[in-house]
């Protein structure tokens, strides 16, 4: 973890901050216990110098009895994955959890922009090579080829018609026509940034620009893109307004939304970045008012709990 980069170290920082006890546990920690979801859990705390971050002994708790749930596990969404939301599915109308595992099980974070096709670009998503050859020349012959299920920019290769090492890309993403892949238009303005828009609760939180390397592809922060700050553009601000109550209404309560010249690129839920680097650029905690927001919500379902139990 790095603690000057790290949403969940920032969220960690704040939670702490404001007076709550924090509890970490792996997926493998992750277990049912008569009908109800328990994990093998430590206690955490972190601070800004070396060591940064220290734990207590594993403690066996009930996800049912805490205030919150924070998913936060980088993808490929494998099968561990996918059992981890099904165990604290268990414990939803108990504890708020974010985001919620249903919308994380439905919202696969290339393919879920999908959903708003009037504001993705030109896009394929299959596992034949020759379907991707013939989108190749509908877009001009640039494209941008992207495994689907990775994060961090893995994977992501340029397509161009004239290159002899497109038909090697092809097969070996697609696993010689096994697994599909999503296909781009290629958008030139990649160069001047691919911007991370921050939403928390359907509604903009913030936004910074990651500007790629002369040499990569890629604007990613850990890859080496550097970051500027940003403002949302009138269209921006369009984009999030319609896909904002989508996101809510899934669950999907703080997502990295990555936008390249106006265009919605991916939707990420499962472990967004970029809110360290969003506070240094506009001097603000933007971490402060996710926790503070997760307190009421999690305030809500405690008293659905209490009125459940007659109390």
């Amino acid at each position: 973890m790095h603690p000057e980069k790290d949403t969940s170290f920032a969220f960690m920082r704040a939670a702490q901050k404001r007076g709550h006890t924090i509890v970490h546990c792996l997926l493998q920690d992750l277990f049912v216990q008569e009908g109800k979801a328990h994990a093998a859990a430590r206690t955490a705390s972190v601070r800004p110098t070396a060591p940064f971050s220290s734990y207590g002994e594993s403690q066996l708790l009930s996800a049912h009895d805490v205030d919150a749930v924070l998913i936060r596990k980088d993808p490929p969404f494998d099968i561990a994955y996918l059992n981890a939301t099904q165990i604290l599915d268990l414990a939803r109308h108990d504890t708020f959890i974010m985001n919620d595992p249903r919308g994380l099980r439905d919202a696969d974070e290339k393919l879920f922009a999908l959903h708003f096709s009037s504001w993705i670009p030109r896009t394929c998503v299959t596992s034949d090579s020759q379907r991707i050859r013939t989108f190749l020349g509908e877009c001009g012959g640039a494209a941008v080829i992207k495994p689907i299920g990775r994060a961090g920019g893995f994977g992501v290769l340029k397509l161009t018609s004239q290159d002899i090492n497109t038909p090697s890309i092809v097969s070996l993403l697609t696993e010689e026509g096994k697994r599909p892949v999503m296909v781009q238009e290629y958008l030139p303005s990649v160069r001047q940034g691919d911007k991370r828009i921050l939403v928390l609760d359907g509604k903009p939180l913030g936004a910074i620009l990651r500007v790629p390397r002369d040499d990569d592809l890629r604007a990613n922060i850990h890859v080496g893109g550097s970051v500027v700050g940003s403002d949302l553009t009138a269209e921006e601000v369009a984009l999030v307004a319609d896909v904002g109550p989508v996101l809510r209404a899934a669950g999907l309560y703080f997502v990295g939304l990555d936008v390249i010249g106006g265009r919605l690129t991916e939707v990420n839920v499962t472990s967004p970045t970029g809110i360290q680097e969003l506070g240094r650029l506009n001097g603000t905690s933007p971490e402060d008012e996710v926790i503070e927001w997760l307190e009421s919500k999690a305030e809500e379902i405690a008293k659905g709990r209490r009125a459940r139990q007659g109390l």
